[in-house]
């Protein structure tokens, strides 16, 4: 399983991921639902997703280091502020809130399901490897962030 590790950019697995739900929509009308409101709430979570996504970037940015989940070793700074101090991954927060907001937009109960498994696919294949990284990069200074950052929200 470690070959999973850091292979799929996140950007593919959303994609992917959505894609699913999607399909899984198409299933079993008896789980639609329908309530006023819930196009603004899609809509709303997506923007909301994608502006937390943005915030990191440029976080990212401003500290001179690479935003690019599969350029690791061009990791420069240890970036702690900003959005940062909230989440120590809002890039993929934005994506799971956007994923929320994708269930939404599908009125359908199935797709939300498969939110969960990206965000364990994510923790596992993804964000534990950077972290192993990280904390060998930044030691001592990493190991503070993790202590006082959760990891989603």
């Amino acid at each position: 399983m470690n070959s999973l590790e850091l292979k799929v950019p996140p950007v593919a697995q959303v994609i992917i991921i959505a894609i699913v739900m999607y399909g899984v929509s198409k299933t079993m009308p008896s789980l639609q639902f329908s309530f006023n409101g819930s196009t603004l709430i899609a809509v709303g979570l997506i923007v909301l997703g994608l502006c937390i996504g943005m915030m990191g970037i440029a976080q990212f940015r401003k500290a001179q280091t690479t935003p690019n989940p599969q350029a690791l070793d061009r990791v420069s700074s240890l970036v702690t502020s900003g959005i940062y101090q909230y989440s120590r991954n809002p890039m993929y927060l934005g994506l799971v809130l956007a994923l929320f907001g994708w269930g939404f937009y599908l009125s359908h109960v199935l797709p939300f399901v498969l939110v969960p498994v990206f965000m364990l696919y994510m923790t596992r294949f993804q964000i534990q490897p950077e972290e192993r990284m990280m904390a060998r990069k930044f030691g001592n200074d990493y190991q503070a962030y993790l202590m006082r950052v959760r990891r989603w929200i």
